[in-house]
């Protein structure tokens, strides 16, 4: 489930290395829906995505977007928990008064090459890739 949000970031603690495969940052983001009872919502990048917060400080606003994700397991004592992670996959610093992002946001996927547009007819018979010449 992807979702989003914007919010201030109160928060950023340092990297954990959980085990050699997995290595998670999490961050707090102060969330006000209502200005009588702010949110603090934890959230965290892992793998590669962990230092996208260096280039964040305290008190920032920013848009997050972010998947939810719940796991269960057993306990110790046998019976079965549940938890919930906040996994951040993008993050974009905005303007707190507009609330849209500071700098563009660019496409940075792979542009597909359009085929050159010509009328002219010997273009298209010299540039033709399906000419067989058997």
């Amino acid at each position: 489930m992807t979702l989003s949000i914007q919010g201030k970031i109160v928060e950023i603690f340092g990297t954990i290395q959980v085990n050699e495969k997995f290595k998670k940052r999490e961050f707090v983001v102060e969330y006000i829906e209502n200005s009588q009872y702010p949110e603090y919502l934890k959230f965290e990048f892992n793998h590669d995505k962990c230092a996208i917060l260096d280039n964040y400080k305290l008190d920032e606003f920013v848009e997050l977007h972010f998947n939810l994700k719940g796991r269960a397991f057993n306990n110790q004592n046998g019976g079965k928990n549940y938890y919930n992670t906040l996994q951040a996959w993008k993050i974009l610093k905005i303007d707190p008064e507009t609330r849209e992002p500071l700098h563009p946001v660019r496409d940075l996927r792979p542009q597909q090459q359009q085929p050159k547009q010509t009328n002219d007819f010997n273009d298209l018979l010299t540039n033709s890739s399906d000419v067989d010449d058997d």
